[in-house]
């Protein structure tokens, strides 16, 4: 069984501040404006790769953010949020993979509180401190690579990662990332092939452990072995790539 996981903010739809072309579908609105389209090729390729195998989201979104985006496709049969902290099951969540979330991540709970305490206290913080469902931390800043190393500074590196996306910033348990997640995951289901795509610092742990690996060709990825590049738009260079691994397996 091979099984794809995908991260979705500007892998597989972007924001309406991204210039991805006319063609293109609404794919999330929120407060009654949209907000993430996917083209339409990406909309028509991905439909194909559905009918071969199974299609994974895997987002650091909540789920209620995730419940937003539209794909055309109704509830997938596996979607991972939370950074792989939560797993959803035609939608809903299961609770025995949350549990067991939590015991992993127990030894890192406490360096993530002080990391909610640093933020409160950080002046360049211009959000809200959010603490997402006791798994990892979250926040905006003025000036995010200084909250960054404040947090770097404040947490154990041995149990907590710290990460920025433009102006986001995140402390978040060792254990709790994609990697993880997907190697769960494909366990879980029995699956024996993962083909993987990411645009981030957080997509890496997914792309390092699968079998096949899509990423823009500026990303660092550890492994290099069945790793394909793109330079051009991530999501339509991406599915053509997959398409192109499905056929010969």
């Amino acid at each position: 069984m091979t099984i794809f996981t995908t991260d979705l903010d500007n892998t597989l739809i972007y924001s309406y501040k991204h210039d991805i072309g006319k063609y293109k579908l609404c794919a999330e609105i929120y407060q009654g404006r949209e907000v993430s389209f996917i083209t339409t090729d990406t909309y028509r390729m991905l439909n194909q790769v559905r009918q071969k195998i199974a299609v994974v989201p895997v987002t650091t979104r909540t789920i209620e953010q995730y419940e937003r985006i539209d794909l055309g496709m109704g509830k997938l049969p596996y979607a991972l949020v939370c950074n792989g902290g939560i797993l959803l099951k035609d939608g809903k969540e299961d609770a025995e993979w949350y549990r067991d979330t939590l015991e992993m991540i127990s030894e890192s709970s406490g360096e993530i509180q002080k990391a909610v305490h640093a933020l409160e206290n950080d002046e360049n913080v211009c959000f809200e401190v959010r603490y997402i469902r006791d798994l990892f931390v979250f926040t905006k800043s003025s000036e995010p690579e200084k909250t960054a190393e404040l947090l770097r500074k404040t947490v154990d590196p041995d149990k907590a990662d710290v990460f920025t996306n433009g102006v986001k910033v995140y402390a978040v348990p060792k254990g709790l990332d994609k990697g993880t997640a997907v190697q769960r995951l494909k366990k879980y289901i029995g699956a024996d092939t993962v083909i993987a795509a990411g645009d981030s610092e957080f997509d890496i742990p997914m792309l390092e452990v699968a079998d096949y690996a899509i990423c823009p060709a500026e990303l660092s990825v550890g492994r290099k072995n069945r790793t394909v590049f793109c330079k051009e738009l991530l999501s339509e260079c991406m599915l053509k790539t997959l398409l192109e691994i499905i056929s010969v397996q």
